[in-house]
């Protein structure tokens, strides 16, 4: 074990007998810091449902291409925490990872906080002593009461799809949802809005009047399609013939087109759009697995893919994605949490694969046990079974049938033991 992850597994034990969902403890961290969040690079927030960690990835892309140095701040990691903390376009270096938490610690003083908000602290802490020209900051839940949501004044807030997800939190209904995401809005900063169903974008637009906010809206000042294999992005400023998105699937078109609509008001050229499109990396989604001990399992002549999508919204995109791909029998290897609304994500891949086979999540407190996965399976009508671990699953569906496709889904807790176990 690390320095850093026993000073993790000691912050863990910080955590509030119960969760409220308040900015009182951020604050009160924060201000022991010395107000970190006051000292860092202009910030660009994200929130959203789905897409938020693809949109980043690719305005850091873009970013990048142009000279700039980009902080970058995502959740949860996969395969280590150091993946959470980008200075300057390079992960947390271990030493000063461990270092930040530590001081993190000591401010905090023994005081109830939740992992998410003494780690959002050391990332700032972190951020505000490495030079750069942006942060990029992606909200970990919601975004009203998020613990990123301390930054005054930000440079442009984004507003990714918003589709029903964490209702324990958030509420229980599309613009319940959306008032959450919303609540990153700031006065006089524009706000990238992705494509919304209605009742989502009205909640929005509502909150942006009220503050006022001027709003970018996706389908009325820009949009953004598949033209044959080309994306063509528009607005205002002109056109954009690009490449399509190196990231697969249907659902990074409408990703680069919010990533784009950020990039065109932070004044970005048409080379850093090209770049952003393709040279952005995000890993398990839609992730093609190459090599390793699980691939080796799989065989030769079978193709092994990893995503970690686990709500309605993402077994769409993924299904979307799969119908898209080269005909081949597919199979599902599931592993979820007891948290997810498990048949609504299995649902659109019903009709994508032709069977599951159902895992528990390893080391996870929260997985759903392996035959109610796959008992939900069977409620959509998809042919089920389970099996110990990924690594029995894909032996045994590629026993079978030696040119198939497996896909690992269900969830990014998942999809981080996988490439922990792959690497």
């Amino acid at each position: 074990m690390s320095q850093s992850d026993a000073i993790l597994d000691r912050l863990m034990s910080l955590h509030p007998k119960v969760i409220d969902l308040s900015l009182d403890r951020m604050h009160r961290l924060l201000t022991a810091l010395g107000n970190p969040e006051r000292q860092i690079p202009p910030v660009i927030h994200i929130a959203g449902t789905n897409g938020k960690g693809s949109t980043q990835a690719m305005i850091r892309a873009g970013l990048e291409a142009g000279g700039a140095r980009v902080h970058a701040y995502t959740s949860p990691h996969l395969a280590r925490f150091h993946e959470r903390i980008r200075l300057a376009g390079t992960l947390i270096d271990e030493d000063v990872l461990a270092a930040t938490l530590e001081e993190c610690e000591a401010a905090n003083g023994g005081e109830p906080v939740t992992f998410f908000e003494i780690t959002t602290a050391a990332a700032f802490l972190a951020f505000s002593r490495v030079s750069a020209d942006y942060t990029l900051l992606e909200v970990g839940l919601g975004g009203r009461l998020d613990c990123t949501n301390v930054i005054d004044t930000p440079r442009l807030t984004i507003i990714t799809p918003v589709s029903i997800d964490h209702t324990q939190f958030l509420g229980d209904t599309l613009p319940q949802i959306a008032g959450e995401k919303a609540g990153i809005l700031k006065r006089g900063v524009r706000c990238i809005v992705a494509p919304q169903a209605d009742e989502a974008l009205a909640v929005i637009e509502d909150r942006a009047a009220r503050l006022p906010a001027p709003l970018s809206i996706a389908g009325q000042h820009w949009t953004v399609s598949r033209e044959r294999d080309a994306l063509v992005y528009q607005d205002e400023n002109g056109l954009l013939d690009l490449p399509l998105p190196n990231l697969p699937g249907p659902h990074q078109i409408q990703n680069a087109g919010t990533a784009l609509a950020a990039l065109r008001d932070l004044g970005a050229r048409p080379d850093q759009a090209v770049a952003a499109v393709t040279r952005a990396e995000w890993p398990a989604r839609m992730q093609r697995l190459k090599s390793g001990p699980l691939v080796d399992a799989a065989g030769p002549q079978a193709e092994l893919w990893l995503d970690g999508g686990h709500n309605p919204a993402g077994g769409q995109a993924v299904a979307d994605t799969l119908a898209t791909m080269p005909k081949r029998p597919t199979h599902l290897v599931c592993g979820m949490l007891n948290t997810k609304d498990v048949t609504g994500y299995m649902r659109p891949l019903a009709r994508q694969a032709d069977s599951l086979t159902a895992v528990a999540i390893p080391g996870e407190a929260n997985t759903l046990p392996a035959d109610v996965t796959a008992d939900a399976a069977r409620s959509v009508g998809l042919a089920a079974t389970t099996a110990a671990d990924c690594e029995s699953a894909i032996r045994l569906i590629a026993s079978n049938q030696p040119q198939c496709r497996i896909l690992i889904c269900g969830s990014l807790y998942l999809a981080g033991r996988v490439l922990r176990d792959n690497s």
